[in-house]
């Protein structure tokens, strides 16, 4: 699913940098405490009184650093003259000490804050049994909210922008690649304190997120309790499914089934309906009550067909929606952001913080990578293939098509038998770690080291990674166990997320400044999972890699990459829409939302899909519950391609995964020439596409 790299935005924020956006922020709120005015002439004063200070070598850094400290202070922060002559430190000893000092007191702030924030979410992301009603307040709560502000105002965030330097994405683009890895390390330092936004705006969004990732860890649909109009049942008793991913990997793995299009056609109606908020409300994650997705009646379950573990829900067959909740918890979480907005002059929207500041990637570079994809002639040259394997014309499923996947003709209840047979429980799979390492190409003693890091939870959504961030705690494995045992689904997603987990363990363990711990963006942990995921078969035993399947695996991640682009646009667009319309309601969102995913789907699928006017992008539970994350998915298929190709050349996998893995979090295409020798982009996915066509 993803790696949990999001609550702690203040704490692990990206560099910073300055930006436009074509949205115009809000105004400040008339609460808003403004930065003091600093007179020109005042600051002019105390910079030529430092350089005599300190001498003429240390002018720039003077003047950069008071003017840093001069954009954030506050009437109430005191004498900023005063501050500086006494926080100055020239370079040296002391501004090395100092420097060292900052680094390991926030990683202490990080991991202790990740630590508690992972106890107060403890019960709402694991599947430990119903909800306390308390459970929900304490998971809103981020303890690491005021942090960020108490640091300006204890004064230690001036004295990080009086010594070290704030730098924009294109300095760090033009002159990183010629940095030590101290000057690196620094400009991290800086960019915790690009802005100060107040505690109580941070608690708002994390609030907001909160409130969106309980709503979807809930929404699940029995699958059981699905009927057509005479009554008849295609999916068996118990299966329980989370919106959006295994929906998405049930309607994959019908393509082995005899009836499998019958059920592909139904899910997507399903998604459909979540998209438009017409799914009954009386259906959400209730096997008492049975309900035809293409005609919208709910009638009672027979009590014969609910299941023996089947929650304590009212029997209502009404086909009354929910009150757009969906959209509302997307809405709660811009308007928390837009509060975020007038104290961040550096980027001054969410979308320009995901791109500018998270990513390290302009939006419009994104774009530009996805819609190369999209508009590719290669795309009706690969569905003319799957077409012909098919032996029918495509339908809107098959924008999920995983028939390039060795082992993928293996039907899913043969999967599901052997991962519930070898993984029992959660337990079960972490103590199969060390095996699946080395079976990835780590050395056992590196599989063992690696495997002593890891926890593994079992989820009560899909599942996601919580990366650790001070050196002595430890990595989260989160996966979906059901009663039965971890199906192939869940399975799937584990080794996902172990990717993640490695990552993380070498990325922090092994970096060479706990500033630089991670990646340059989720993108990049994305990618690395994906380099786990793509040989999960493969370690059960199946889908041995040759040269036909190395083909098939080019065309796999063409197509996935296809079809995630456009969900990421229209994650993208959703949110400039929101701009655009800061006043809409809950409908209004739904109906934009649906507007939106046809148009895209319109221009970009449906000439290939063959039917128009399907909302069915929209499906992502990622765009309520992780604000603009969907953009790292088809940029994480690129970024994974890039390192598949350079693994082929220099593996093997464990060694090679390990020097990429520590090399930290600088900007995106300094990763990648670390990595593969070259900057991110599409070309090699699209060049190997053609060969393999």
């Amino acid at each position: 699913m993803s790696a949990f790299r999001l609550r702690f935005l203040p704490l692990v924020a990206a560099l910073g940098c300055a930006t436009t956006s074509p949205s115009t922020p809000p105004t400040p709120p008339a609460n808003a405490t403004a930065s003091a005015p600093v007179s020109k002439a005042s600051l002019t004063a105390l910079k030529q009184e430092l350089v005599t200070q300190h001498g003429e070598a240390q002018r720039a850094r003077i003047e950069r650093g008071v003017e840093q400290v001069a954009a954030l202070w506050r009437p109430e922060d005191g004498d900023l003259a005063a501050f500086a002559r006494e926080q100055f430190l020239p370079t040296g000893p002391q501004l090395d000490a100092t420097f060292t000092r900052f680094e390991g007191v926030f990683e202490q702030f990080d991991g202790h804050m990740n630590e508690l924030g992972r106890e107060l979410q403890w019960f709402t992301d694991l599947d430990l049994g119903p909800l306390l009603p308390v459970e929900p307040l304490l998971a809103a709560y981020d303890p690491s909210a005021n942090v960020t502000s108490d640091l300006f105002n204890a004064k230690p965030g001036f004295v990080v922008l009086l010594n070290f330097p704030l730098t924009t994405l294109a300095e760090r683009v033009k002159e990183g690649p010629s940095w030590t890895r101290r000057q690196w390390a620094e400009a991290k330092l800086a960019s915790r304190f690009n802005r100060r936004v107040p505690a109580a705006v941070e608690q708002k969004v994390s609030q907001a997120i909160a409130d969106a990732n309980l709503y979807i860890a809930e929404y699940n649909v029995w699958m059981h309790h699905l009927v057509d109009a005479k009554g008849q049942r295609l999916f068996p008793q118990g299966l329980r499914l989370i919106s959006h991913w295994n929906l998405r990997d049930e309607l994959k793995a019908d393509y082995t089934d005899p009836r499998g299009l019958a059920k592909q056609r139904t899910i997507v109606q399903v998604m459909e309906r979540i998209v438009t908020q017409t799914l009954p409300a009386a259906v959400i994650d209730n096997p008492r009550v049975d309900w035809d997705p293409f005609t919208n009646k709910v009638t009672a379950a027979p009590p014969e067909s609910v299941e023996a573990n089947a929650p304590q829900r009212a029997v209502k067959a009404d086909a009354a929606p929910e009150p757009d909740t969906r959209y509302a918890r997307l809405l709660a979480t811009f308007n928390a952001s837009r509060k975020v907005d007038p104290y961040s002059p550096v980027a001054p929207t969410r979308i320009a913080r995901a791109f500018e500041l998270d990513r390290g990637l302009p939006e419009e570079r994104v774009r530009a990578l996805l819609t190369q994809i999209l508009e590719s002639p290669l795309v009706p040259r690969v569905a003319k293939l799957i077409e012909s394997r098919l032996g029918r014309p495509l339908e809107p499923q098959d924008l999920w098509y995983p028939g390039f996947r060795p082992g993928s003709k293996v039907p899913e209840a043969q999967l599901d038998a052997l991962t519930r047979k070898r993984y029992p429980t959660a337990d079960a799979f972490a103590r199969d770690i060390p095996r699946i390492l080395q079976g990835l190409g780590f050395t056992r003693e590196k599989a063992d080291v690696l495997a002593s890091y890891i926890r593994v939870d079992a989820s009560r959504g899909a599942g996601h990674a919580q990366q650790a961030l001070r050196r002595g705690d430890f990595p989260r494995l989160r996966t979906r166990v059901e009663k039965g045992g971890m199906d192939y689904k869940g399975y799937n997603i584990a080794v996902h997320e172990l990717g993640h987990n490695v990552e993380q363990v070498f990325s922090l363990y092994q970096v060479d400044h706990t500033l630089l711990s991670g990646v340059p963006n989720n993108a990049f942990t994305e990618a690395l999972a994906f380099v786990f995921q793509a040989r999960d078969l493969e370690l059960l035993g199946l889908g041995q890699p040759d040269a036909a399947s190395e083909r098939e695996r080019v065309l796999n991640d063409f197509w996935q990459t296809w079809e995630i682009a456009g969900v990421a646009l229209v994650d993208m667009a959703t949110w400039h829409w929101m701009y655009e319309h800061p006043d809409a309601t809950p409908a209004q969102l739904r109906d934009a939302v649906a507007g939106l995913s046809r148009d895209v789907w319109n221009r970009y699928y449906a000439p290939v899909l063959g039917r128009k006017d399907s909302p069915v992008l929209g499906i992502y539970s990622h765009m309520i519950s992780y604000p603009l994350y969907l953009p790292d998915y088809p940029l994480g298929h690129l970024i994974a391609f890039q390192i598949e190709e350079h693994l082929k050349q220099h593996g093997p996998l464990g060694a090679e995964f390990e020097r990429m893995a520590t090399f930290g979090s600088v900007t995106p295409d300094e990763w990648m020439r670390h990595a593969t020798g070259a900057p991110v982009s599409a070309d090699a996915l699209l060049r190997a596409t053609e060969a393999a066509l």
